[in-house]
Formats: structure tokens, sequence, C-alpha cells
């Protein structure tokens, strides 16, 4: 009978699986948790990412069960899966964090009508959907849209203690000044109260444990956005454009503002980026083609990826049925997760990274 292999040798059999956005081995990082190996050679462990929505996640799992059972003496290999999301590294000084979130994600746009909105609200069912929790504040407090493009009609409640209770939409937990005012009714404020409205969804919330609070932000470079920064520790934030030229003008000039703010720009994705045609399969680039990714390439931060135009995309923000969950496997629905794979992956990359100094705002 062979002898059954010791921990050690496991060990060093899974340092050759690389993580490929932190480029380091998944027994250096601490992946590896309750190995376990019995008389027979079986082999147990876990794999804990740091995050459930881990584009490479599978590969890395093929390549441990593959390594592992290539030692001498192995005779079976069962790996479960799991994560725990860590917080993105922060500027030093940065602001108190908020109760029960780990990480504050911006979803931004230089200008509206780029679908900044549908792009959060999808990314947000997207993270839910792969195991994450997911809070979502609707920071356009002038346009305030989540709830449509989620379904929601209800009125915020308040606990004990006097705290906004979120509402809850597929998986998602979410406040909005949507349900605090009538449809047809204008929100016509200044900075100060903008200011504590902001303020109030951060700190007045019963936020459980999230992994992700993702707040989507007005169009353009204005007051929410520089009291975002001003009010809570913010992991990072995603942009979002179309391929026109105007419309990169302005994406420009958002993601130089969040960096002028000390935000961490996560990544840019382009919206509206073909038609692909339902009859005979021809993709149109109707705005243009790959300038959102040189974008990205010339301001030197990530690409996240592309988005099709496609109609049920609108049918579905408008019905509150978001495409991942109406169409799940849709070529739409399909860029939607990937989409929010590399966010995801860019916060566990953030939160390996050196922490950055604190520049002030000029």
């Amino acid at each position: 009978m062979r002898p059954s292999p010791d921990q050690a040798a496991v060990l060093d059999a899974l340092r050759v699986v690389i993580d490929p956005d932190l480029g380091k081995d998944i027994v250096s990082l601490g992946f590896v948790k309750r190995l376990a190996i019995d008389a027979s050679g079986a082999v147990r462990f876990a794999i804990e990412l740091t995050t459930p929505a881990c584009p490479v996640k599978d590969r890395l799992k093929a390549e441990a069960e593959q390594a592992v059972t290539a030692v001498a003496g192995v005779t079976s290999v069962d790996i479960e899966m799991t994560a725990a999301v860590r917080t993105a590294a922060l500027p030093d000084g940065a602001r108190q964090p908020v109760a029960g979130v780990k990480n504050v994600i911006a979803v931004g746009a230089g200008k509206g009508g780029v679908g900044k909105t549908t792009v959060a609200v999808n990314l947000a069912v997207a993270l839910a959907q792969m195991g994450s929790r997911v809070g979502m504040i609707d920071g356009d407090i002038y346009g305030p849209n989540v709830p449509m493009m989620l379904g929601l009609h209800t009125e915020l409640v308040a606990d004990e203690q006097g705290r906004i209770i979120p509402a809850e939409r597929y998986g998602v937990r979410v406040v909005s000044m949507g349900f605090l005012t009538q449809e047809d009714s204008a929100v016509i404020w200044r900075g100060p109260m903008l200011h504590g409205a902001i303020q109030q969804f951060f700190r007045q919330v019963v936020w459980d444990n999230l992994d992700y609070l993702i707040v989507d932000l007005p169009p353009g470079t204005g007051d929410v956005a520089l009291s975002l920064s001003q009010s809570v520790p913010v992991s990072g934030a995603i942009v979002v454009t179309t391929p026109q030229q105007v419309a990169l003008a302005d994406t420009r000039r958002a993601v130089r503002m969040y960096q002028k703010l000390n935000i961490r720009p996560l990544g840019l994705i382009e919206n509206m980026s073909h038609f692909e045609c339902p009859n005979c399969g021809h993709e149109s680039d109707i705005f243009g083609r790959g300038a959102g990714e040189g974008l990205a390439h010339a301001l030197e931060i990530p690409f996240l990826g592309r988005l099709p135009i496609y109609e049920p995309i609108r049918i579905g923000g408008d019905g509150g049925h978001p495409i991942v969950l109406a169409e799940p496997d849709s070529a739409a629905a399909r860029a939607f997760r990937s989409v929010a794979e590399q966010a995801a992956a860019q916060i566990s990359i953030a939160s390996y990274s050196r922490v950055i100094p604190l520049t002030p705002v000029r």
C-alpha cells in the first residue's frame, strides 16, 4: 500500500497555481484552507477567493485539481470553492468606513444618456447572482431611476433606532430618493441639501455585511461626486461611456475628476458598443468601435468590457427586469456578467495594493 502524501507535498504542488490578477500562487496568497488528507490518499481542501465573482474561478479549480492529482499517493481530490471579499486599500487618512460595508463603488459618467444607471443596476444584480452581498444607493438625486429599473414601488421605513431599512429586490438592498418623492416631483436642491442626503444614505441606513455598495451617481462632475469623496472611503469608480467622441471627451474629464478626488478608477465600460442584427447576425458599429478601449489605454486605467445595443436591455429597464435576469443566456447578459467579474477582480487587486497617500483636492 502506497503511503498517503503529507500536507507539505500537497501545498508545494499547489504553488504552481497562479492567480493571474494578483500575480502570486494561491498558497502564498493564503487561499488554501482546511486542507485534510486521509489514510487512503483522499485530499480535501477549500480555495477561498477574494470574490464570488472571480472570473478565473473555474480555471483555478481545474489547475489545482490537476496539480494535486499528480502528487504521489493521492487517490482523489475534492475542492470546495469559497470566497471572502476584502476591502480595497484606501488612501492614508481616508474617511470613516461605512458600517456594514466592505467596498463602496461609484458608477459614474461624464455625460447623460450613456446608460449609466442601466449598467449600475445590471452590475449590482449580476454580482448578487454570483453570490456577493450587494447594496445600491441611487445617488442620482435629480433623476432617481433605480427603483423603476428594479421594479421597486415602496416607501422607506425605519427601525427602532430610527435607521432606514433598505428595500430589497433581486438580492440587492436599495435606497433611493425615488422612494421619498412622487414620480412627477422635481428635486430642486442646492449643495448642502445634497450632501446631507448622501450622508444619510450612507450613515443612517442599516447596511448588513455588504461586500459591495454600488452608488449610481448623476452624470457629470458635480456636487454629488464631491460629497461622496468627502463623506466616505470609496474603493473605486467605474466610468461608463459610449464610443462617440463627444462622450469620450466628457469621460476623460470624469476620470480626471475621480483621480483628483483620490478615488481610484476601477475601469472604463463602453456601453452601446455595437448592434447585432437579430435576423442576420451582422454587427454594426453605430457609434464607432474601439474608442472606449483606446481611451482607457490612454488614461492608463483598466478596460472592463463592451456592452451591446440590444432592445431587451431597454425593455427590461423600463419594466423592472434587468437583462441579466430577463434573458440570462443572451449575449448581452453574458457581457454584463463579464463586466461584473472584471470589476470585482479590480477590487480584489486593489485590496492587495499599497495604500496610496492622500493628496489635497484643488
